[in-house]
């Protein structure tokens, strides 16, 4: 049940006209501190209206107000606060979920809508690093979450498989490879050869000339370079894709730069058409000086296009392939005056729907203070982390249950899911230091110990088994003690909802960790298995809480063991 919408409504009946049910629910808050109470309602937009103090209608308003859902109704100043009726609210709450289970929380106002995000995007013949595990973890949530929400995701992997550097590799292979090293070990290989070739070029300069030279060959589709690019592309491909199996990551489309090659020529034309394209030092850019923002480079002077022109020709495309009501670009926000340039050219273009592209930017993944630069050789795989992860998770069962069935399975899902929620439980826009310790603790804002709590809670509903169906209409207890956790229950879709519109998967790992944490207090409280009156409805609700943590498991992308 969604409270905020039933008092929203008792608001309206009272209100008339005056204000809209969407304006009146969006205005509800919750407060706090819950000694203020479970929702309240400023009056401030009201005293405009009627032309009355807002505390004066908050007074009215508070004697005219009778709903069985509220124990009770108090005016602080200009603010309503509510009291939910404990028993009222949890039971439904309780019953909801039961009736429910996993689609407990779904919410609507998505309408089918296409939403495509542009995620993960590592650059082919490069290993996958820690580096590329904040795009990948974040636009995988936020793919399940705007599901939540009603939208259709379509996931797009734009792989990194154009650009300069492998013009610059090409130069590297062909000055240093060797076919059979490459061929046992690629892509390691192929990084050594990326890593030898910037440290000769920062004493022969001349070598960034050739690896120019080598992609504008590659560009007007010389044979030896496409070779070389397709063999470098099907190797990594095989790596990646490997990794992504492990972390439960799939997509709906790996169209990455090299797709939009065909495409580009229609973007300058229409650039043209319009009469946008003007050449500055023998290069042709569009001017953005009424948007305050440099020049966009749409090609260089040797005739090679850009990073622009190609997401210029994508975002025609996903726009006439998928009619998205919403693009969402998850790149690091070192990216952001490329996406605000974007989104301007595109706008000037004429093209309205560029107002709903976003940029979804985030911090670096840092070592030792400083950003993972795989030029440099200072970078640490995403893969050897996880399978470290994993060793250690499965090390942890062998101490603390050598007898759990599935090990192997239960550690993968601890041991990957302790990587993911250390990312998704931070604000995105935070850099993360990367620290193997840290993402592997089995205690505190963790995903082991949101898992772990959900494993309890599948225990406690094992060792009832027989005892009762917790069935959710005969309950007899007050709540009192139960409210904590009922009361989190109930913001389960609010915390969705945030995590959607603010595009922040943060929101619902914070909600999960919360929700852990009261039921792992109410556990050490109260005897849930005890002969009782009150033991049907303690059930009820523990089942209720299995639900809804591993729901939102889910939504960051991890898997909730039943046991651990």
């Amino acid at each position: 049940m969604n409270f905020k919408q039933e008092l929203a409504s008792i608001l309206h009946d009272l209100l008339g006209q005056e204000m809209t049910l969407k304006d009146l629910e969006l205005m509800i808050e919750k407060p706090k501190n819950q000694e203020h109470g479970d929702l309240a309602f400023p009056c401030f937009t009201l005293a405009k209206l009627k032309r009355k103090s807002p505390n004066l209608i908050a007074e009215e308003l508070c004697k005219k107000i009778q709903s069985p859902i509220f124990e009770k109704v108090t005016v602080v100043g200009a603010y309503l606060n509510f009291f939910l009726n404990k028993k009222t609210a949890s039971e439904k709450v309780v019953r909801d979920i039961l009736a429910q289970k996993g689609k407990y929380g779904e919410l609507t106002f998505g309408n089918g809508g296409a939403v495509t995000i542009d995620m993960s995007s590592p650059n082919i013949a490069k290993p996958f690093s820690m580096g590329h595990l904040r795009s990948t973890v974040i636009g995988n949530s936020l793919a399940l979450i705007v599901e939540k929400c009603g939208y259709k995701p379509l996931k797009i992997n734009h792989l990194g498989d154009w650009g300069t550097q492998f013009g610059k590799l090409i130069t590297a292979y062909q000055l240093w490879g060797d076919a059979d090293k490459v061929k046992a070990n690629p892509i390691k290989e192929l990084l050594s050869l990326y890593i030898k070739f910037h440290e000769e070029a920062e004493s022969n300069p001349s070598l960034e000339d050739q690896g120019r030279s080598w992609f504008k060959k590659l560009e007007d589709g010389d044979a030896q370079a496409l070779e070389l690019w397709k063999w470098f592309r099907d190797e990594s491909l095989k790596e990646f894709s490997r990794i992504y199996e492990l972390m439960n990551v799939e997509f709906d489309s790996y169209a990455g730069e090299a797709f939009y090659n065909d495409k580009m020529d229609r973007v300058v034309q229409l650039l043209e058409e319009k009469h946008l394209l003007v050449e500055s030092e023998q290069a042709q850019v569009v001017e953005l000086n009424e948007e305050q923002l440099p020049p966009c480079l749409i090609k260089k002077s040797d005739g090679a296009t850009l990073y622009a022109t190609r997401d210029l020709a994508a975002a025609l495309y996903r726009q006439e392939e998928y009619q998205f009501v919403q693009s969402l670009y998850v790149v690091g926000h070192e990216q952001s005056l490329h996406f605000k340039q974007l989104i301007a050219v595109l706008s000037k273009m004429g093209y309205d729907w560029s107002k709903l592209m976003h940029h979804i930017p985030f911090g670096m993944m840092l070592k030792d203070g400083k950003k993972m630069s795989t030029r440099k050789g200072k970078v640490v795989l995403l893969e050897e982390v996880l399978n470290e992860s994993i060793a250690m998770a499965r090390h942890n069962i062998e101490e603390k249950n050598p007898n759990l069935a599935n090990k192997d399975k239960v550690a993968k899902q601890v041991g990957v899911g302790a990587v993911i929620f250390h990312d998704l439980k931070n604000n995105r826009m935070n850099d993360i230091e990367f620290s193997l310790e840290e993402m592997l603790r089995f205690e505190g804002e963790t995903g082991p110990y949101v898992q772990y709590t959900y494993a309890r809670a599948c225990s406690i509903l094992r060792k009832a088994t027989g005892k009762t169906e917790y069935k959710a209409a005969t309950y007899t207890n007050s709540w009192e003690k139960e409210w904590k956790v009922t009361s989190l229950l109930i913001e389960f879709a609010s915390a969705v909802q945030r995590a959607c519109t603010n595009f922040d998967p943060s929101q619902v790992a914070k909600y999960i960790i919360d929700l852990a944490q009261a039921f792992n207090k109410y556990y050490a409280e109260v005897k849930i298995l005890e002969d009782s009156a009150e033991q049907q409805g303690r059930l009820a609700l523990v089942f209720a809480v299995t639900e809804v943590l591993k729901e939102g498991l889910r939504l960051l992308g991890l898997e909730a063991p039943d046991e651990m």
